[in-house]
């Protein structure tokens, strides 16, 4: 929308609260305490006060009755954008994808326009856009085919899905095809954005990839970025390691990331390792029985300190290696990107 000449002012909250100015450049949302709705009014005055024309927000809620309350009383959006219904904050939105859909359908604004993936839409969205007069779009995997001719063409990495939704929205404010790419191609990327360093671990030293996955949160998620990395970094005789970052305050997701390992997911991984929070109480399990989970040999490293915890994968593996880091962005997720940021190379540069 910048590069088509709109005057925008953005809030993203995920991996980093974060205001990105009309000009793009960006500033960091200093917080006193929690996270709460109540800051969106905030960046609607800012708005105001800049005078722009578009204010493009992250939704913060999670419980049903605060997206209600966040998107209908504190933003009133003409347009939401529902990127995917994945299981995750189980214990506020729902224990399935049908439950969180009807939760995420609380956020739909009155004769509003949603864009929804084709793959992502529930009977309830249909249900919830009519009582309001709304309109659902639906983002077909063939839309935007030609332009994209099978591949992204950005300097970062990102799922072709969010980028077809994006050229939605986009061409339904006016904005061309081409001029949107160009716009994205030029942003810099989130921090919590897929991204992947080159560096060098051990004695003798070995060339590692290091993945920052951290951001995708829920297994399902993580699934496809594994499915994409397989077609843009080499696997080949090299050992694939997990490294699952666990949130004290987040016991739904830790039990939800066992689970998933427990079912056979992730077997391509030659090692899980866990750290952050619960690592302490899954240390003696895993001590009892190194394999419990599928077969997957398991190790827990209690450090808080990144270079510490390198510094124990690295003893656990004989040669290069591919480490993915993934569950959580929170705590030691973040400090392990900005870790990576400043030890490694930016893979392919």
């Amino acid at each position: 929308m910048r590069e088509a000449g709109f005057r925008v002012l953005t809030k993203t909250t995920g991996s980093k609260p974060v205001i990105i100015l009309p000009r793009g450049g960006e500033a960091e949302i200093q917080r006193k305490g929690p996270p709460s709705i109540l800051e969106q009014r905030k960046i609607v005055k800012l708005a105001s006060k800049l005078g722009v024309q578009a204010l493009v927000v992250e939704l913060m809620g999670i419980q049903p009755e605060c997206l209600k309350v966040e998107s209908s009383r504190l933003l009133r959006p003409h347009i939401l954008v529902i990127t995917n219904v994945r299981l995750d904050h189980l214990d506020q939105m729902g224990k399935t994808k049908r439950e969180i859909a009807e939760s995420l359908a609380n956020s739909f604004p009155k004769r509003g326009t949603i864009f929804i993936p084709q793959d992502e839409f529930f009977p309830e969205f249909e249900k919830r856009a009519k009582k309001l007069n709304s309109k659902i779009v639906q983002i077909s995997r063939d839309a935007f085919e030609k332009i994209l001719d099978g591949k992204t063409n950005l300097p970062y990495n990102e799922f072709e899905d969010n980028i077809r939704i994006a050229l939605a929205a986009s061409e339904f404010l006016g904005v061309k095809k081409e001029v949107a790419l160009k716009g994205m191609s030029e942003a810099h990327p989130d921090f919590g954005s897929l991204k992947i360093w080159t560096a060098s671990f051990g004695s003798p030293a070995h060339s590692w990839l290091l993945v920052s996955a951290f951001a995708a949160n829920e297994p399902e998620s993580t699934s496809k970025i594994l499915s994409v990395l397989k077609g843009k970094i080499p696997f080949a005789r090299r050992e694939l390691v997990g490294l699952i970052n666990f949130r004290e305050d987040r016991g739904d997701r830790t039990l939800q990331w066992l689970n998933a390992l427990k079912e056979g997911s992730f077997t391509e991984f030659q090692r899980v390792v866990f750290i952050g929070g619960h690592a302490h109480a899954l240390n003696s399990r895993i001590k009892k029985k190194p394999s419990w989970l599928a077969g997957i040999p398991l190790a827990v490293i209690t450090d808080k300190q990144p270079a510490k915890i390198m510094l124990k994968v690295s003893s656990m593996v004989n040669g290069d290696a591919v480490i993915v880091g993934m569950g959580n962005m929170g705590g030691l997720g973040k400090e392990l990107v900005e870790y990576w940021e400043k030890i490694g190379s930016p893979y392919g540069a």
